[in-house]
């Protein structure tokens, strides 16, 4: 298996595609409005214990208190990523034996708030590190299952024991693998001091505070995915770069010459990382309910708020051969095989009910499931195949740790009162940027005016037009960006492309001393004081306009600038 990672950033918001095989297997998003909280440890207060659900509510800082069953509760062995040994825990004690109110308690994010629940949390807290994993409670040393070969295990687990520091406990991971002392006894002592800094911490600070944020995104990507199976890290983006450049030079030296710089190449001029490598087009499809498989066969995938379905057809597929439970066969074998990818690449977890087609033959059954079982493997959040029911379904289950991708890409859709859904503002305008730039890279235009809906323009101009100066920066063109309420949110429309003179005429409708009748449509979300009107799209900036709103005024125009211009009120509306 070869492994490409692929690191693109924009606006600040970093995005990283997984490609194996030379098939994109996962995508991770982090949004700047909406950090991630798994991994992350917190002092905590205990607010309410439930014995007659077995569970707590704790106090952590967040908007919502965190939910703690009573099996996190117990502080044992932590349940970490990988497949490690088990240890003996703790018997069972139950959770009004565990937790009091007003109760102070050392936790961590385990699953991100989603809708009206709040974080779940858990005391088995865990650190990772390159190569080890710190457990704080849990005193033995645990080897993960993917070192098969005995002699490895047994040299890692001497070493482990060797610089391990009971009751804390050592996990040792899969990368560990043929890694010399000094590389796991340094991982090891760089853990102790967070462990250190984090009880350090504790002692000075009330519930509830934060004591230990996880790494950025791009940090744990390296952390966790990069292994003798990558050949290359490709990184689009100044500080990403920069990022990815400073961590392999601390924790992975010897990938250093894995890592490239896509600016360096000359695709980078005309298309971006995601473009070039067809990631844009995957994300597409996979926000779809149909999947194709090379077969002629489909995947119909439905996500609930309970469960998810996913149905398989034979489709266009006829087979090679008359037999039709051959047919039905490697279909559901292919079928197998896509529907581990499709759940780990959308993120989709809880329960998940997979219809396959009918056989009849219990070995073709048996075939299928190992089928699935050998595909969802490498899978980091390790589904739970429990096989066919009664009624021929196959049911599994996987861990939810953070949105799922159609949650984190899509939103409610506003235009049918939440029954569908439509791309999120912050996805459509990184589409956009893209779209343009790839416009831009075959035309000699001077200039371009595009028009998109307001919520969508306002985030491709950005706090400042910072976002629209770094955009003109790399197309070396002048770009005008126009709110109009009339563009869909997913759309964009180019009003006008050419010399500057021209665009610039169409682009700014207005010029000081005009005098203008308009709507004011609601206030300034920086300026509370003042309110906003549009004319053709263009944003005019009312001073004094907030107690205006819904009402026709006369203005003057005092200034204009690329993105708007602003206007006062004449005192004479009679």
């Amino acid at each position: 298996m070869l492994r490409e990672i692929l690191i693109s950033q924009e606006d600040q918001e970093p995005q990283v595609a997984i490609v194996e095989d030379g098939q994109l297997v996962a995508l991770h998003i982090e949004r700047p409005l909406s950090q991630r909280l798994v991994g992350n440890i917190y002092k905590g207060r205990v607010e309410n214990v439930l014995p007659g659900m077995q569970a707590a509510f704790v106090a952590i800082g967040l908007e919502r208190n965190a939910f703690l069953f009573v099996d996190d509760a117990q502080a044992g062995v932590p349940d970490e990523e990988e497949d490690v040994e088990e240890g003996a825990l703790r018997p069972r004690l139950p959770i009004q034996e565990l937790l009091k109110p007003g109760q102070e308690i050392l936790v961590q994010v385990e699953k991100e708030p989603t809708g009206a629940k709040g974080a779940r949390i858990t005391r088995a807290l865990s650190i990772p590190g390159r190569y080890l994993v710190l457990a704080p409670y849990g005193d033995g040393v645990g080897i993960s299952r993917r070192i098969s070969d005995p002699e490895e295990r047994e040299r890692l687990r001497h070493l482990a024991e060797s610089f391990r520091e009971p009751p804390l406990g050592i996990i040792v991971r899969t990368v560990a693998q043929g890694r010399s002392e000094e590389e796991l006894r340094r991982d090891w002592e760089q853990l102790l001091q967070i462990w250190r800094d984090i009880e350090k911490k504790a002692q000075e600070v009330k519930a509830p505070a934060l004591l230990y944020k996880d790494l950025s995104l791009i940090e744990r990507i390296l952390r966790d995915e990069v292994d003798p199976h990558v050949r290359r890290i490709v990184v689009e983006g100044e500080e990403a770069y920069q990022q990815a450049l400073q961590y392999l030079t601390a924790h992975g030296p010897e990938y250093l010459p894995l890592l490239l710089d896509y600016r360096s190449l000359p695709e980078s001029r005309t298309l971006s990382l995601f473009s070039f490598y067809g990631i844009d087009d995957e994300m597409q499809k996979a926000l779809g309910r149909r999947v194709w498989l090379k077969s002629g066969g489909y995947l119909v995938i439905d996500q609930m708020e309970a469960l998810t379905t996913i149905d398989v057809n034979t489709g266009k597929y006829v087979g090679k051969t008359a037999d039709l439970q051959d047919t039905v066969f490697q279909t559901n074998l292919e079928a197998a095989r896509e529907v581990a990818r499709q759940i780990r690449l959308r993120d989709i977890g809880g329960i998940i009910i997979v219809d396959f087609i009918d056989m009849a033959s219990p070995e073709h059954r048996q075939r299928v499931l190992e089928e699935l079982e050998k595909a969802t493997r490498y899978d980091p959040q390790r589904p739970t195949i429990l096989g066919f029911t009664r009624l021929g379904l196959v049911e599994m289950t996987r861990r939810k740790g953070r949105q799922s991708l159609r949650d984190l890409l899509t939103r409610p859709c506003p235009y049918c009162d939440g029954r569908g859904r439509v791309a999120r503002e912050e996805t459509t305008s990184r589409r956009i940027r893209r779209e343009i730039k790839k416009l831009l890279a075959s035309s000699d235009a001077e200039a371009l005016l595009v028009e998109a809906h307001p919520s969508v323009a306002s985030l491709l101009i950005g706090p400042n037009g910072a976002n629209l100066k770094e955009l003109e920066r790399e197309t070396g063109r002048t770009i005008f960006i126009r709110g109009n309420d009339d563009v869909h949110l997913e759309e964009m429309r180019v009003r006008a492309m050419g010399d500057r003179t021209t665009v610039e005429a169409q682009a700014l409708p207005v010029k000081v001393g005009d005098t203008l009748e308009l709507v004011v449509q609601e206030p300034h979300v920086a300026h509370p004081e003042d309110g906003i009107a549009r004319l053709q799209g263009y944003v005019v900036d009312i001073e004094g306009g907030a107690s205006k709103v819904g009402q026709k005024v006369k203005v003057e125009v005092v200034k204009v600038f690329r993105t708007y211009c602003k206007a006062r009120i004449l005192e004479d509306q009679g």
